[in-house]
C-alpha cells in the first residue's frame, strides 16, 4: 500500500488555456533556451533582428500543438512498454471454512493461507514487449512526420507571405504607371487628341490594377495569419518582427532522381513508422501462437483443517487447450500482418509515384522561369529603349508610362514562375522528407512538451 502511486488532479480551464495562448510571444526565454539546445549554440541576441525559416520552424516546433500531440503519444506508447513487460501478481487466498459436525479431533474450522502464482510460458511476456517496443518506435517516427508537416505549413506560408509581398511592390508600380495613362489620357482628350474609348480603357486598366493590389494586400494579411497558425502562436505575436524571407529568391538544384529515391525510402518518418507497425503485427502474431501454450500456476500454501496441519506444493491449475487451440486468435493476428504489409507497400508505391511527380513538376517549373527569366530581360531592354527615346525627345509621356506598366506586369509574371519553383521545391522536400538545400531542421524527441 505504501508503494502506490497517489493521484494527482490536473483540471482543465478553456480561460487558462486561452490566456496561455495569448501569452505565447516570439521573445520568450523558454523559447530561447529551446533554440539554444536545438542548434547547440548561443542565440544572440534575443530575440534575433530577422527571423529567417530556420528560426520561425524551430519556434514552430516548440510551440505546435500537433507536435504536442505526437509526444503525448509517444509518452502513451512507452508506458505501454512498461504494462507489457508487467510480471503477473500472485493471488493470496483466504479460504475459511466451519464444519459441523466436526470431523476431527481439533476445532471445527478449516482454513489458513495459499497462493496462486501464475507463470507464463512460451515467452509471452518476451512477445508482448516486443510489440510494445515496435509501437513506440512507431509512435516516435510520426514526431518526426509531424514535425515534416510542421515545417512544410510554415514553408508554405513565409512562401505566401514572400509572394504577396513581392506581388505588391510590383503591383502598386504598375498601379501608379496605370494612374499617370489615366490622368494623361484624360488630358489629351480634352485637348481633342484621344477619344473617349481611349480613355475607357485606360480607366479600365487602372481599375483592374488597384483591384489586384487590393487583393494582394489582402493575401499578405492572410498569409501572416496563416504563418502565425502554423507557429503556433497568436497573430499579435508576429507585430514588430523582421521577416527574413530572401531564401526564397533561390533556385536550389534537384537531386538525381536515383538519389531522391533512396532519400525518400530511407528517410520518409510515415514509411518507416509503417515498416515498424508492421513488426508489431509480427510480434503480435507470435505472441498467439505462444498463446497455445497454457500458463502453470503454481498453489503453495498451508490448511488448518480440523486439528489436521495441512502444507500443498501442487499446481494451483493449468489450463488444458481442449477445445481452443487459439486457432481463432491466431488467424486474426496473421490477417492483421497481412493489412500492415498491404499497407506499407501501398504506402511505398503512393511514395515513389509521388517522387516521379514532384521531380517531374520541379523540373518544369525551373524551366517555366528561366523562359520567365529571358522574358523580362527582353522587357527590362525595351522599357531601357523607350526610357532613353523618352529621354532624348523621341517618344511621349503616354508611351513611356504604358512601357512601364507592361513591364510590371513582365515581372509579376515572374514572380509566379519563382513562387512555382519554390511550390515545387517544397512539394520535392515533404516527398524525401530531406532538405534541397543546408538548412536540415531538427526536432525534440522527447515525450514531454519542450517548455
Amino acid at each position: 500500500m505504501a508503494g502506490c502511486t497517489v493521484y494527482h488532479p490536473q483540471p482543465i480551464a478553456p480561460a487558462q488555456l486561452a490566456r496561455q495562448f495569448e501569452q505565447r510571444s516570439l521573445a520568450s526565454p523558454g523559447l530561447h533556451a529551446y533554440m539554444e539546445r536545438e542548434t547547440g549554440h548561443g542565440v544572440t541576441p534575443w530575440p534575433p533582428a530577422r527571423w529567417n525559416r530556420e528560426w520561425l520552424t524551430l519556434a514552430a516546433f516548440y510551440y505546435s500543438p500537433a507536435l504536442d500531440i505526437a509526444r503525448a503519444q509517444w509518452g502513451t506508447a512507452q508506458a505501454g512498454i512498461e504494462v507489457a513487460d508487467a510480471i503477473p501478481n500472485p493471488v493470496l487466498q483466504l479460504p475459511f471454512q466451519y464444519n459441523t459436525p466436526n470431523p476431527g479431533p481439533g476445532a471445527p474450522f478449516t482454513l489458513g493461507p495459499s497462493l496462486d502464482i501464475p507463470i507464463e510460458t512460451a515467452h509471452k511476456r518476451g512477445y508482448r514487449v516486443d510489440r510494445a517496443t515496435h509501437l513506440s518506435e512507431a509512435a516516435r517516427l510520426k514526431i518526426v512526420d509531424t514535425a515534416w508537416t510542421v515545417r512544410a505549413q510554415v514553408r508554405g506560408a513565409m512562401l505566401a507571405l514572400y509572394a504577396a509581398r513581392e506581388r505588391t511592390v510590383f503591383l502598386s508600380a504598375k498601379a501608379d504607371a496605370e494612374r499617370q495613362i489615366v490622368e494623361m489620357s484624360r488630358r489629351r482628350l480634352a485637348l481633342g487628341e484621344n477619344a473617349q474609348p481611349d480613355v475607357d480603357a485606360a480607366v479600365l486598366a487602372d481599375t483592374q490594377a488597384e483591384s489586384a493590389l487590393a487583393a494582394a494586400r489582402s493575401a499578405g494579411q492572410d498569409a501572416r495569419a496563416q504563418l502565425a497558425a502554423a507557429i503556433g502562436v497568436p497573430v499579435a505575436a508576429l507585430d514588430g518582427v523582421t521577416l527574413d524571407l530572401s531564401a526564397f529568391g533561390a533556385v536550389p538544384p534537384a537531386p538525381p532522381a536515383a538519389d531522391a529515391q533512396r532519400a525518400a525510402i530511407f528517410h520518409r518518418a510515415d514509411l518507416r513508422a509503417s515498416l515498424a507497425d508492421y513488426a508489431a503485427a509480427e510480434s503480435a502474431l507470435q505472441l498467439e501462437v505462444a498463446k497455445q501454450y497454457p500458463d502453470i500456476h503454481l498453489g503453495p500454501g498451508y490448511t488448518y483443517d480440523t486439528g489436521t496441519n495441512k502444507i500443498a506444493f501442487g499446481l494451483a491449475g493449468i489450463t488444458l487447450p481442449v477445445f481452443d487451440q487459439n486457432q481463432g486468435g491466431i488467424k486474426e493476428a496473421e490477417a492483421r500482418r497481412k493489412e500492415a504489409a498491404a499497407r506499407t507497400a501501398a504506402l511505398q508505391d503512393a511514395i515513389l509515384g509521388d517522387l516521379a511527380h514532384a521531380l517531374a513538376r520541379y523540373g518544369a517549373s525551373v524551366e517555366a522561369l528561366h523562359l520567365a527569366d529571358t522574358h523580362l530581360a527582353s522587357a527590362r531592354r525595351q522599357l531601357e529603349s523607350r526610357a532613353a527615346a523618352f529621354a532624348h525627345g523621341n517618344a511621349d509621356r503616354l508611351s513611356f508610362a504604358q512601357a512601364r506598366a507592361d513591364y510590371q506586369a513582365s515581372e509579376t509574371a515572374r514572380l509566379d514562375a519563382r513562387v512555382a519553383v519554390q511550390q515545387a521545391a517544397g512539394a520535392l522536400e515533404d516527398t524525401m522528407q530531406q532538405p534541397l538545400g543546408h538548412d536540415a531542421m531538427s526536432v525534440t524527441l522527447s515525450d514531454e512538451p519542450p517548455r
